[in-house]
């Protein structure tokens, strides 16, 4: 009787077996989606005496998951860790696996390009430079500067060797005296063209004394 069960109406049985299969993968891929995006790489427990001077900022991954899920994933939700505390200085390449990818569980990575990247990393190095003031314009007609003060005079400023190495001094920003008839002390942001290059002081006095011309 049982045997008669299981073998009666086989076709029929295995068919609906299939559809049944088939709609399942129907009702869980539907609305299923992918996109490529671009993600930023972060970079943490660089050692302290270490700076990073040459890094890819991003990296292209593909998500797949819900297309609602997709177009409500934000920016912030998503990015590559690196972790640097046992670095070297010198040139290192790192392979980025799902592992280093931080994204919501409902989503699935399924693509990193590239895999592998390459990073540069230098000894940091201190030292302490003039600060030069940068002065445009002349005074008025029958007045002449007769000198020009700095506080701080120097300053002290830390970054990758090979960058602090060729820094002798800082400049200020420009400072305009046309037509300037008295003397006047500004205060002026020193002028940091690279920023990995970081200094103690962010502004200076500068004093600039004009005497009338005899």
């Amino acid at each position: 009787m049982k045997k008669t069960f299981l073998t009666k109406n086989i076709w029929l049985k295995l068919t609906s077996f299939i559809l049944a299969i088939a709609l399942w993968f129907f009702v869980v891929l539907s609305g299923r989606s992918g996109i490529f995006i671009d993600i930023p790489i972060m970079y943490i427990n660089v050692p302290h005496e270490f700076e990073v001077v040459d890094f890819p900022k991003t990296v292209s991954v593909n998500i797949e998951g819900q297309e609602r899920l997709i177009k409500s994933l934000k920016q912030n939700e998503i990015n590559a860790v690196i972790d640097l505390s046992n670095t070297k200085e010198g040139k290192s390449f790192y392979t980025i696996t799902k592992e280093n990818i931080k994204f919501p569980k409902t989503l699935e990575v399924t693509s990193i390009e590239p895999q592998t990247i390459g990073i540069t990393i230098e000894k940091q190095l201190r030292k302490t430079v003039t600060v030069q003031p940068v002065v445009v314009g002349v005074p008025e007609r029958g007045f002449v500067i007769v000198e020009i003060n700095v506080a701080p005079g120097t300053v002290m400023i830390e970054g990758p060797r090979s960058i602090i190495s060729q820094i002798n001094n800082i400049k200020t920003e420009p400072i305009d005296i046309t037509g300037l008839h008295h003397s006047l002390q500004y205060k002026v942001r020193l002028s940091m063209l690279n920023t990995s290059v970081k200094t103690n002081e962010q502004k200076v006095d500068v004093n600039i004394i004009v005497n009338r011309l005899k």
